[in-house]
Order: C-alpha cells, then structure tokens, then sequence
C-alpha cells in the first residue's frame, strides 16, 4: 500500500511517514536508510547537526532522486545569510544531490535575523536548490513572525510532538495556516512505549506500542518521523495503513498528555554547537 501524502504550498507532496535519522552514527544510519528504501519509504529526514548526511549519501546513490523526498536543516549558528548559502551546499554535496525537497531552520537563533536567514532561504529557493523551505522547533510566536516576513511560503514546523507532549495550541495554530506539522520524537525517544494505555491498545490490536502511538499521530494530519537502527522495526514503523483506531480509542490517546517535553525545554546550553549562539 502506498504510503498517503500531504500537499504543500507548492504543490510538492510530502508523504506521512519519513525516516527520522538523529543521533544514529554512519553505520546504523546506513543500514537503517537502506532498510527504509527497500520498503515502503521514500520520505528521509537529516540535518547537518546530525554529523551522518554524508553516509545517507552513500546509500542514496543507488536509488532513483526523483523518488525521494529529501529533508535536511541548517544549524542555528549558522543562519546568517551566507552560511545559510553555504551551509546548503555543504549539505548538498555530503548527501550527493542537486537539490533538498525541504530545507529546515533547525532551531530559531534569536542573536540572528529572521529576516536575514529566510532571504537567504528565499535565494536557495530561487536557483533551484531547495523546494520547500521550513523552520523547526518554532513557537507560534515564531512561525507567526516567520510567515509574516517570508517571501516563501513556511511549508513546513517540525515541532516536538508525542503523547505526552501534544500542543494543542501550536498544532492548531500550524495548520491553520496551512503549515504542516512533523513531529520529531513521535515516540517521546521510546518514553510512552511502556505507558499502560498504549500497551492495551497495542495488545487489542494485535499491533506495536510504537504502530498505535504513530496511528494516533497520522490520524492528527501529522507526520511523524521515527527513526530505529533496526530493520524490523523500521518496517513495522511504516505499516500504519488499511486500519484506523476506533475514535474512542484515539481519544484515550488524546488524555495521556502531561505537556512534559523530552528535549524541547525552556533552558538551553547556548554554547553547544547545536545552538551556536556565543556571548
């Protein structure tokens, strides 16, 4: 079965299911794209920030580019205009193409210029370079900001989303505007696996925790980006389709939410290369 899509402003379909690739080192994330592309992915998700775009190259290089839809981010330290510029084709060359589907503001810098960072994006845009531009980890506030003063349309918010930490408000928000949500963490980085209603519907449904808590998020128009060093689980990650959670059950999902983040916190360690931003 193939794997349903949402349209984005430019008309680009992004499919629902995407393999999430953070914190696996070269090997694993060789595996695990290749695992994905023999399957039923076409959808992968990287960063520069990631520090594996080059062994996703690797493995892309033996499949069709026109099949794919590629994403990848540019890090907050470098979100001034020409490390902007750079920074994609430093990333372009590591993954072995001519062009990202999507490229993403991993997280907002507030020492650097919105507007500055998406004329940039803006000029990728123009020559071809990126399809899709989006921003990731924004707040209302900030995607508010971003659409307001983006020549390009904001595609795309790939936010912190999981059972336990739903955001009802930036979701709605997000698309309400015509901006799709991602969630990165679907699975609270394994967090909600263990927790008893998943279990139960898990067991009731003869499926994975993760397939029932994955459901519950493409039920939502959201879509969801797990990531696994194991093929098995890969694939079962992505057989999400030709069954539905009885409206009951999705709502029982709906009642775990504690607004409890595993990585999107207030407090920040700016001087991580992640952030980038020096005193």
């Amino acid at each position: 079965m193939s794997v349903p899509s949402l349209t984005l402003p430019s008309g680009d379909e992004l499919p629902v299911v995407g393999l999430g690739t953070w914190d696996l080192d070269d090997d694993a994330v060789r595996g695990s794209v290749r695992a994905a592309l023999d399957g039923e992915y076409t959808h992968v998700d990287t960063a520069e920030g990631y520090h594996n775009e080059a062994a996703i190259g690797d493995v892309l290089a033996d499949y069709e580019r026109e099949d794919l839809f590629l994403t990848s981010k540019v890090l907050p330290k470098n979100l001034n205009y020409g490390n902007v510029v750079r920074a994609c084709e430093r990333t372009l060359d590591r993954l072995g193409t001519d062009y990202l589907d999507l490229y993403l503001i991993h997280w907002p810098n507030p020492a650097i210029s919105l507007r500055e960072t998406l004329d940039a994006m803006e000029t990728l845009h123009d020559r071809g370079k990126i399809r899709n531009v989006g921003v990731s980890n924004f707040t209302g506030y900030q995607l508010s900001n971003a659409l307001h003063v983006s020549d390009v349309p904001i595609a795309v918010n790939q936010i912190e989303f999981n059972p336990q930490f739903q955001r009802h408000d930036l979701v709605e928000y997000c698309q309400s505007e015509g901006v799709v949500v991602e969630a990165a963490a679907p699975l609270a980085r394994t967090a909600c696996l263990d927790d008893e209603t998943i279990l139960e519907l898990a067991e009731a449904y003869d499926r994975t925790p993760a397939q029932i808590v994955l459901r519950w998020a493409v039920e939502k128009d959201i879509v969801v980006l797990p990531k696994s060093s194991s093929a098995a689980h890969v694939a079962e990650n992505i057989d999400l389709f030709g069954w539905e959670l009885d409206p009951a059950d999705h709502r029982r999902i709906d009642e775990l939410d504690r607004g409890e983040p595993v990585y999107d916190t207030l407090t920040r360690d700016w001087s991580r290369d992640v952030y980038g931003v020096p005193k």
